[in-house]
């Protein structure tokens, strides 16, 4: 597929979805079973428009049943998917279009997520561009009656263990997804979309108070100092702010951020992206407080040649001012996440550092934390 994106400084070519493969595989089957001859490639309409033409591999028909596989290209994007066989089998019925799965595609085993608990994982978005590809053909051929679009995979379930879908509580096999049906490579939008998956999922499950972590160091304090959330908490990486969208949008009564400090830290300047590559801020951001708190000069020079920030709080609590610099921080980190949600939602953190014994809570932290302990 000859579609770039840059990335940074890098051109990166585009690929397309397992939705599109999905689609382009069943719209050749049906081909293919009504014309009673093969067919060396098939055009599908994208979601958001325009079309793609792929070509068709191991194909297979007779008067009952058409099958073939489109081979998926997720072009410079490193996803496990990627080369994977998307098989459609396509056989005539009396009315209408049914689609169901085969052979390594997964099946929903809990709430909340794009199809209903016991369905196939073929997400709404490639579902539509499946009829729509087989409807297309059976308008072309001006042919009646209804179609049976079996989805299958070989190798699915084997594959799906390198994938989220264990975590997502999706078993036996990979998912049929994509929204636009172009895989854009390094894309934010893949990885936000999985933290609204989740969230929705513990919203289906009861859950009030959204629990966010950005990674491993979050999951382990929790394990360690608060077992009874361990395992209801959603990670969100580098994306905070657009975790907290997420929380507010789906109608969560509060969120609750449980993070290390050493990326919290910039929270205290209305930083809501962690990534270094994004911004980093640290050091500018505890030299602020430090200077609110009445830090000395002299001290705030020493923290602009700290590495981390566990570095800086050495130095701070050596002069005996790391106590009054956290206060101001803490205030402040409270203070970015209310003008986030708009104060339509109780919102708060905890902020932590193993090195110094730090357990910090902003002002709505402790209220979260029961409530949370409590559901």
């Amino acid at each position: 597929m000859e579609q770039y994106i840059f990335h940074g400084t890098q051109k990166l070519r585009c690929g397309y979805t397992t939705g599109t493969c999905a689609a382009a595989a069943a719209g050749a089957a049906a081909r293919m079973l009504l014309l009673g001859k093969a067919v060396p490639d098939v055009t599908v309409r994208l979601p958001k428009g325009g079309t793609l033409t792929l070509p068709v591999t191991d194909v297979q028909f007779d008067a009952n049943a058409a099958s073939c596989a489109v081979i998926k290209d997720s072009g410079d994007d490193p996803d496990v998917t990627n080369g994977v066989a998307v098989y459609a089998r396509v056989t005539h019925a009396a009315h209408g279009i049914t689609i169901t799965g085969g052979e390594g595609i997964g099946r929903i085993t809990q709430p909340g997520l794009d199809q209903p608990v016991g369905a196939f994982a073929i997400n709404s978005v490639p579902r539509r561009m499946i009829a729509a590809s087989v409807e297309a053909a059976a308008e072309e051929l001006a042919a009646a009656g209804g179609f049976l679009v079996e989805i299958y995979v070989p190798g699915g379930r084997e594959l799906a263990a390198k994938t989220y879908n264990p975590h997502l509580g999706i078993v036996d096999g990979i998912s049929i997804i994509g929204t636009s049906g172009i895989v854009e490579p390094m894309s934010t939008a893949a990885l936000i979309d999985t933290i609204r998956t989740e969230a929705q999922m513990r919203k289906a499950a009861g859950e009030r108070i959204l629990l966010l972590t950005l990674g491993n160091y979050g999951e382990q304090f929790l394990s360690r100092n608060l077992a009874a959330l361990s395992g209801r908490e959603v990670k969100c990486s580098n994306f905070l702010g657009d975790a907290i969208d997420i929380g507010v949008s789906l109608g969560f009564e509060g969120i609750l951020i449980v993070g290390h400090i050493g990326k919290l830290v910039k929270l205290g300047s209305g930083i809501f992206n962690t990534h270094s590559a994004y911004a980093d801020g640290r050091m500018e951001t505890l030299i602020a407080c430090a200077a609110l708190a009445g830090v000395d000069s002299a001290v705030l020079c020493r923290l602009t040649d700290c590495v981390t920030v566990d570095a800086a709080l050495d130095i701070l609590l050596e002069n005996g001012c790391m106590a009054d610099t956290l206060h101001v921080l803490t205030e402040r980190i409270g203070q970015y996440l209310n003008k986030r949600v708009k104060s339509a939602v109780p919102i708060g953190a905890v902020v932590f550092s193993y090195q110094h014994e730090i357990w910090l809570e902003t002002a709505q932290a402790g209220d979260l934390l029961q409530q949370l302990q409590e559901g």
